[in-house]
């Protein structure tokens, strides 16, 4: 069995070696790969992440012909995957890729075909967490387990490590950070339990490159309900 972390980047010279330097660092329970899909960067991001994988690393390096979006990073990554097991690992410094092997664990234990982290169970509000933004996650939760019958606690979460036979199978169409919630709301409709394990959080703002914005909150509840009724 193969993990693929799937890493889209958009203007992440900053912090995508850090990343890398910290996947190299975890144990995973099984054999992975870094499969990296630059979204046009316009700043040194490409070069990065090329002078990283020059040294023999497991790094796959794909580039957008122009500015597409997360979710077209991911669709891209998840078309050249080669894992078993897909799992996205955004290119700042939000997420800990020490969480990783915990939540791939069920899936790999045949146990869970699709396990989410959440910022929510160890804490009601993740620190540094933004006022709007976890009023956003709330009130996105609550609509996607309204909608689709679901028990969970932070839909919106980046991690999400699923089959990647499954996953390729739900026709992704995502363009932007609308990706967690077609890819839960695809899975519901087929009836897949998701699994919830807690992870770390080092919640960033937009002076340090956040860049989901206001319109993604509106973008992501018109995806929950787009999706609702389709099978």
């Amino acid at each position: 069995m193969k993990l693929s972390i799937i890493i889209p980047a958009y203007n992440e010279a900053g912090t995508i070696c850090e990343v890398l330097t910290s996947l190299e660092a975890v144990r995973f329970p099984v054999d992975h790969e870094v499969v990296i899909v630059d979204d046009a960067s316009l700043d040194r991001t490409r070069e990065v992440i090329t002078q990283y994988s020059g040294s023999g690393k497991p790094v796959r390096l794909f580039t957008n012909p122009g500015n597409l979006g997360k979710g077209s990073s991911v669709r891209r990554g998840l078309a050249e995957a080669l894992g078993d097991i897909v799992i996205v690992q955004d290119a700042d410094l939000e997420y800990d890729p020490r969480d990783i092997p915990a939540l791939i664990q069920p899936i790999v234990d045949g146990k869970a075909e699709a396990v989410y982290g959440t910022r929510f169970r160890r804490r009601r509000w993740p620190e540094k967490m933004a006022f709007q933004n976890w009023v956003a996650n709330k009130v996105l939760n609550t609509a996607a387990n309204l909608l689709f019958r679901a028990q969970l606690t932070d839909v919106s979460c980046g991690y999400k490590a699923v089959r990647t036979d499954l996953l390729r199978s739900l026709a992704l169409r995502c363009r932007g950070f609308e990706f967690c919630f077609e890819v839960t709301a695809k899975l519901k409709n087929r009836g897949v339990r998701i699994e919830e394990l807690p992870i770390s959080y080092e919640a960033r703002n937009r002076k340090e490159g956040k860049k989901i914005r206001h319109k993604d909150f509106f973008i992501a509840l018109w995806t929950l309900l787009r999706y609702r009724f389709e099978s």
